[in-house]
């Protein structure tokens, strides 16, 4: 309703469609019902005021036809309603529309001290005409009942008359009230759940794409590197096939034993994939977002993975590749996570990887510090010697980024570019 006591069909999302201030044509027609059946009764009354006051019949019976129709702006005005009501009182007529006017004024959102004092005003307009009709007709009886009668008679009437229906129209209005307090908290989750819902598809599909990015580091740091020395033993065996075949021999022992270790660890990935193992999810990520991809990150990420002791080897099949590595180590290794010992390795070995694509025969120096709270690796190369031949193993330009991405998740520090001397530098920190 409106400050007025009309409701409002536009708050409610309703529309009158022509029916005025009605929401439904049903109400109007309830209303207009009432109306009728009203001024019939105040038209009969209106017969007894016009013989009492000395008014012609037909004044009296357009009179209360009127006053009646009133009734019909009870939902659009039930003070009017209720004031023509209380003028009517003295003249004995409008009983339906005050009973009725009072109802729609209680279960209306007017001000509580407003329908108070309108309240008050028909109750005590209900007493005064009670008591005066009562006092008259006693007057005339020969038996008189005394004045506690008639004071007790009156109030019984007003009250009789008043109470009822705004005590009804109070609860209907309250309850009325709290459906539509209900109604709105109902929409209201219906938005908060549909918020959330859209909010956990993206959790879900922020996971999915994590997981799969890193799943695809790990498949690139595992295969790309075995698979580049691959290609430069193949090269150098095609190189001395005819001239040496002792070492040609020993070459292709080394290319069929870095494709062993590949295969071994391309096949404990994927077996990871398939496991289906449980994995604890982040706290930001639903458990629904995390499937066999989780499960394989988190896997290749854990203590089985590479570790710092294995740097030498590493280095050593660098080594047995053709490239001159140096590999310096600083201070005392401690006991370091796993997580950290392999992105360590990692990096390590990726760029070794990417010497071996794009600075084929370089000299390359590894080192490896140990400061207490932080491990540090450097991998750099000199400038690439001209009369090598390009191995020409394809790039994908992801080395660098998958290195980044690991030690920034860690909260380490990362640090590539060109040197000085022509050739290239990877640094990185891991705080322990």
């Amino acid at each position: 309703m409106t400050a007025t006591g009309a409701y409002d069909a536009t708050a409610t999302g309703l529309t009158t469609r022509g029916w005025w201030w009605w929401e439904r044509r049903r109400s109007a027609v309830l209303d207009v019902g009432l109306a009728v059946v009203s001024s019939l009764e105040c038209a009969l009354e209106g017969v007894d005021f016009s013989g009492q006051s000395g008014l012609p019949v037909p004044v009296g019976v357009v009179f209360g036809l009127l006053a009646g129709a009133v009734l019909v702006l009870r939902r659009r005005w039930p003070i009017a309603v209720v004031l023509v009501s209380v003028a009517t009182t003295p003249a004995e007529m409008g009983f339906l529309m005050g009973i009725v006017g009072l109802y729609t004024l209680a279960a209306s959102d007017m001000p509580r001290r407003l329908t108070g004092s309108l309240t008050a005003m028909a109750m005590v307009g209900t007493l005064i005409v009670t008591f005066v009709r009562l006092r008259h007709g006693i007057g005339t009886d020969a038996d008189d009942p005394g004045m506690l009668f008639v004071v007790l008679g009156s109030v019984f009437m007003s009250l009789g008359l008043t109470a009822p229906p705004v005590l009804l129209g109070l609860y209907i209005g309250a309850r009325r009230r709290l459906m539509e307090s209900l109604r709105e908290r109902a929409d209201s989750l219906e938005r908060e759940l549909s918020l959330l819902a859209d909010r956990a598809e993206e959790r879900a599909e922020w996971a999915r794409t994590e997981e799969r990015t890193r799943i695809a580091r790990e498949m690139h740091d595992v295969v790309a590197h075995r698979v580049s020395l691959m290609v430069v033993h193949s090269a150098a065996l095609q190189a001395v096939a005819l001239k040496d075949p002792a070492k040609a021999v020993k070459n292709a022992a080394l290319v069929g034993e870095m494709g062993r270790q590949a295969l071994t660890e391309l096949r404990e990935m994927l077996g990871v994939l398939r496991s289906g193992e449980p994995v604890r999810a982040p706290a930001a990520v639903p458990l629904a977002a995390v499937g066999v991809a989780a499960a394989a990150a988190a896997a290749a990420a854990g203590e089985d993975g590479p570790c710092l002791d294995e740097l030498d080897v590493l280095v050593g099949q660098s080594r047995a590749a053709g490239m001159v590595v140096e590999f310096l180590v600083e201070g005392e290794a401690g006991a370091y996570g796993g997580l950290v010992e392999q992105t360590a390795y990692r990096v390590v070995q990726e760029a070794l990887t990417n010497v071996h694509k794009h600075a084929a025969g370089a000299k390359t120096w590894v080192r490896l510090a140990h400061r207490g709270a932080e491990v540090a690796m450097q991998v750099e190369n000199g400038p690439s010697d001209a009369g090598v031949a390009d191995a020409g193993l394809p790039s994908g330009g992801n080395g660098l980024v998958g290195m980044r991405e690991r030690v920034t998740a860690l909260g380490g520090v990362f640090v590539s570019g060109p040197t000085e001397a022509g050739g290239f530098r990877v640094s990185a920190v891991l705080p322990v």
